[in-house]
C-alpha cells in the first residue's frame, strides 16, 4: 500500500487506484470539510496578525503609523503574488501535497518574522508569510471538488466560515500573545502551528490528482484567457476587491483610533476585534442563501448593510459601541457578499476552479494592499473621519457594480446571479 493510500484510509476515505479519492459521504466527508475548514483558517490568520499589533511595530522599530501600515500591504501584496502564481498550481499538482508542503515554507517565513532584527527584515519576511499563506484558497476550491453538487454552497460556505474566522480570531489572539509575551510571540506560535498544520493535512486529507497535464506555463497564461473570457467571474472580482477593500481600510485604521482616541490597552483591542468574528456566522448562511436561489437579492443586501456599517463608523468616533457595531455589519456584509460570489464562479467552469479562483482572489488581496497603503496615508492627513468616507466610497463601487451585474443578467438567461 502506497503512502498515499494509507493516508486517505486513514481518514476513512476511500481511494481509487489512480490515487484520487472517490466522493466523500457522511462521517467521512464532515470529517475532512471539518479539517479544511480549520486548515483554511490557521493558514489565512497569519495575513491579519499584525493589524492589530501596528502600535507595538511602529513603537519597537521606531517607525510613523503611515510606514508600520506598509506590513499590511506587503503581506497582501505577497498574497496577491501567491494566489496569482502559486494557486493556480491546484489545477495542476496533487492537492493534499501542495498545501501541506506550501505550510512548512510558510512556518520557516513565519520563524524569521518573529525574529526579524529590523524593519526591512520584518517587511521581507512578512512578504514571504503572505505568499506563501495562500495555501488558505487550495483548500476552498478542494471543498468544492469533494462536495455533493447538490451541496456544494453548504460545504463551501462552511470551509470559508473557518477561513473567515481564522481573519476574525487572527486580531484577538494577536493581541492577547502581545499583551502576555510581546507583539513577535504571535508569529512564533503561528510557526508551530503551521507545522502541525502541514502534518494534519498529509494525514487526513484524501488525494486528488487535477486532470491538467500542461506545463506551468501555459498554466498560468490560460488563467489570463479564463479572465478575459469569463464576465461573471470579473463583475464578482471588481466587486469584492471594493468591498475587501473597505474591509482593509477599516481594520488597518481602527488599531490606532482604539489605542489613539479610546485609549484601549492591547487586550481591549483584542476584546474589540473579537466583536467583529461574528461576522463569520455568515459564511453559512450565504452558502444556503446561494443554495436557493437568492444570490443577486443576498449581494445587494450585503452591499446595503456595508453602506450602513460605513455610516456608523463615520459616527461611531466617539463611541465604541457604534464602532462595534459598525465591525460587525461590515464584516457580515463582506463576508456574505464573499461566499455567495465564489459559489458562482465555482459552478462555471469545474475544472478550472484553482484558476479562477486565482483570478478572483488575486483581485481582491490587490485591493486590500491598495487599501491599505492608502488608508494609512489618509488616517495620518484625515483621522478616522477621512478612512470612514475612503471605505464608504468603496463599498458604494461596490454597489455600482452589482447594479451593473443585474443589468447584464438581465441579457443573459443562464447568468448565476
Amino acid at each position: 500500500m502506497t503512502q498515499a493510500h494509507a493516508s486517505s484510509r486513514s481518514a476513512g476515505v476511500p481511494a481509487d487506484p489512480a490515487g484520487t479519492a472517490a466522493p466523500l459521504q457522511g462521517r467521512a466527508l464532515r470529517l475532512v470539510m471539518l479539517v479544511l475548514a480549520f486548515a483554511a483558517g490557521a493558514s489565512v490568520a497569519n495575513l491579519y496578525y499584525a493589524q492589530p499589533l501596528l502600535s507595538l511595530i511602529r513603537h519597537d522599530f521606531g517607525t510613523s503609523s503611515g510606514t508600520a501600515a506598509l506590513v499590511v500591504t506587503l503581506t497582501q501584496v505577497g498574497y496577491a503574488l501567491g494566489l496569482a502564481f502559486l494557486l493556480p498550481l491546484g489545477d495542476l499538482l496533487e492537492n493534499r501535497r501542495l498545501a501541506s508542503r506550501t505550510l512548512v515554507i510558510t512556518a520557516v517565513a513565519l520563524a524569521l518574522t518573529a525574529a526579524a532584527p529590523d524593519f526591512g527584515v520584518f517587511l521581507a519576511a512578512s512578504l514571504l508569510v503572505g505568499v506563501t499563506s495562500v495555501v488558505a484558497q487550495v483548500l476552498v476550491p478542494l471543498a468544492a471538488h469533494l462536495a455533493p453538487p447538490e451541496e456544494r454552497g453548504r460545504y463551501v460556505g462552511q470551509v470559508t466560515g473557518g477561513l473567515l474566522l481564522g481573519i476574525m480570531l487572527a486580531r484577538s489572539v494577536a493581541s492577547v500573545a502581545a499583551a502576555a509575551w510581546g507583539w513577535r510571540s504571535i508569529y512564533a506560535i503561528s510557526a508551530v502551528l503551521m507545522v502541525v498544520t502541514a502534518v494534519l493535512l498529509a494525514r487526513m486529507l484524501p488525494q486528488r490528482q487535477p486532470a491538467h497535464s500542461a506545463s506551468y506555463g501555459r498554466l498560468v497564461a490560460s488563467t489570463v484567457a479564463i479572465a478575459r473570457s469569463e464576465p461573471v467571474l470579473v463583475r464578482r472580482a471588481a466587486a469584492q476587491f471594493l468591498m475587501f477593500g473597505a474591509f482593509t481600510a477599516f481594520w488597518t485604521a481602527i488599531t490606532f483610533e482604539l489605542t489613539g482616541h479610546h485609549g484601549l490597552s492591547q487586550l481591549g483591542v483584542a476584546a474589540f476585534a473579537l466583536v467583529g468574528a461574528a461576522g463569520a456566522a455568515a459564511a453559512p448562511v450565504a452558502g444556503r442563501l446561494g443554495d436557493r436561489g437568492h444570490s443577486a437579492r443576498a449581494r445587494g443586501a450585503a452591499v446595503l448593510l456595508g453602506l450602513v456599517a460605513m455610516v456608523l463608523a463615520g459616527l461611531g468616533s466617539a463611541t465604541l459601541v457604534l464602532l462595534a457595531v459598525s465591525a460587525v455589519l461590515l464584516d457580515f456584509a463582506v463576508q456574505t457578499n464573499h461566499v455567495l460570489s465564489v459559489r458562482d464562479i465555482y459552478g462555471l467552469r469545474p475544472e478550472a476552479r484553482a484558476r479562477m479562483n486565482s483570478v478572483y482572489m488575486t483581485s481582491i488581496f490587490a485591493g486590500g494592499a491598495v487599501s491599505s497603503a492608502v488608508t494609512g496615508v489618509v488616517y495620518q492627513s484625515s483621522g478616522w473621519q477621512g478612512v470612514s468616507w475612503l471605505a464608504l466610497g468603496l463599498v458604494t463601487g461596490a454597489g455600482l457594480v452589482w447594479l451593473w451585474d443585474r443589468a447584464a443578467s438581465g441579457r443573459a438567461p443562464g447568468h448565476p446571479g
